[in-house]
C-alpha cells in the first residue's frame, strides 16, 4: 500500500484528496489492492411498474389515449421498447412481461386481418384487454385512495396516557344560625325596597305559612332559601316566613344545606314527609 505524502498525512480531509474510508479512526486515501467489489454491489432501485397492466396503463395515459380505442400498433411498439430495456437489465423481471407482449402481438395481428362488416364490441380483439385494463385501473385507484387515508403508526400514534385522579371527600360546612341570619338580612333589605305606602291590615299565620313553605319543598330537589320569601309582603311577611322555616327545621320536616361557606342556602323536604 503506498504511503501518504506529508501534506496528505497532515491534512487527510483536504479538498484535493478525500479519504476513501475511515478504519478504526485512520483515514484511507487509496483502496487496498486485494479489495474485491462485486459488479452488482451497488444497485439503485427507482420507481418501477407493478406489472404489465400497469405499464400499459402508463403508456395509454401518457399520450392521453382513449382506453376504449387503443392504437395497438403504437402501444405495442412502446411496450416492446420497454421490455427490451428490461431484458438487458434484469431478465427475471422482464419474463412476466413477455406474456403480455405475446398477447399484444396476437391482438395486433388480428387487427390487421381484413373485415367486411362493422366490428362489434364482443368481436373486437381488444375487448378482453380493455376489460382487464379498466378493472386494473379501478383497483389501482381504490388502493391509492385507501393509502391516502390516515394510518396509525404512520400518520398518527395512539397515546396511552392515563390521567391520575385523586378523589377527595370534601365535607360540607355546618350551617349555623349566624349564616341564616346573614341571608335573612339580604332578604330584609330587598323587602324594605319594596315597601308600599298603602296601609292595610294583614292577617298572617305562622302555621299557614309553614304549610305553604312545605308545599313548595320537594325531597328530590333543592329550593333556594331566598326564593321562599316574597319581598312585596313587607317586613312582616318575610318575618312570618322566616319563623315558619325555623319551625319546619325544628320539627325536622325540612332539611337545610349549604355547599361551602358564603354559598347560597337551599332547603328540601324531609324524606319521611315526602313519603
Amino acid at each position: 500500500m503506498p504511503t501518504n505524502t506529508p501534506s496528505t498525512a497532515a491534512n487527510p480531509h483536504s479538498q484535493g484528496e478525500l479519504p476513501f474510508a475511515i478504519v478504526e479512526g485512520e483515514p484511507l486515501t487509496n483502496p487496498p489492492e486485494d479489495l474485491y467489489i462485486p459488479p452488482q454491489a451497488l444497485e439503485i432501485f427507482l420507481d418501477t411498474f407493478e406489472g404489465p397492466l400497469d405499464l400499459l396503463l402508463y403508456l395509454i395515459k401518457r399520450q392521453n389515449l382513449e382506453i376504449l380505442d387503443i392504437p395497438i400498433a403504437e402501444v405495442t411498439k412502446q411496450y416492446m421498447e420497454y421490455v427490451e430495456m428490461m431484458r438487458t437489465i434484469k431478465l427475471d423481471l422482464a419474463a412476466e412481461y413477455l406474456v403480455m407482449a405475446a398477447l399484444l402481438a396476437e391482438i395486433k395481428s388480428r387487427m390487421l386481418l381484413p373485415r367486411h362488416e362493422e366490428i362489434d364490441d364482443e368481436d373486437d380483439p381488444r375487448a378482453e384487454l380493455v376489460r382487464r385494463l379498466q378493472e386494473y385501473e379501478r383497483f389501482k385507484t381504490a388502493a391509492e385512495n385507501i393509502d391516502e387515508l390516515p394510518r396509525q403508526k404512520r400518520d398518527h400514534w395512539a397515546s396511552n396516557v392515563e390521567a391520575i385522579r385523586e378523589e377527595k371527600e370534601i365535607p360540607l360546612p355546618d350551617i349555623e344560625l349566624h349564616e341564616i341570619l346573614l341571608a335573612f338580612k339580604d332578604i330584609l333589605q330587598r323587602a324594605d325596597m319594596s315597601v308600599s305606602h298603602e296601609i292595610q291590615r294583614e292577617s298572617l299565620s305562622v302555621r299557614e305559612r309553614m304549610s305553604n313553605v312545605l308545599a313548595s319543598l320537594k325531597a328530590d330537589s333543592f329550593t333556594e332559601f331566598s326564593s321562599l320569601f316574597t319581598p312585596e309582603e313587607g317586613r312582616m311577611g318575610v318575618v312570618v316566613t322566616l319563623v315558619a322555616i325555623l319551625e319546619l327545621l325544628k320539627e325536622k320536616l325540612a332539611d337545610i344545606v349549604q355547599s361551602e361557606p358564603y354559598a347560597p342556602i337551599y332547603l328540601q323536604a324531609a324524606q319521611q314527609v315526602e313519603e
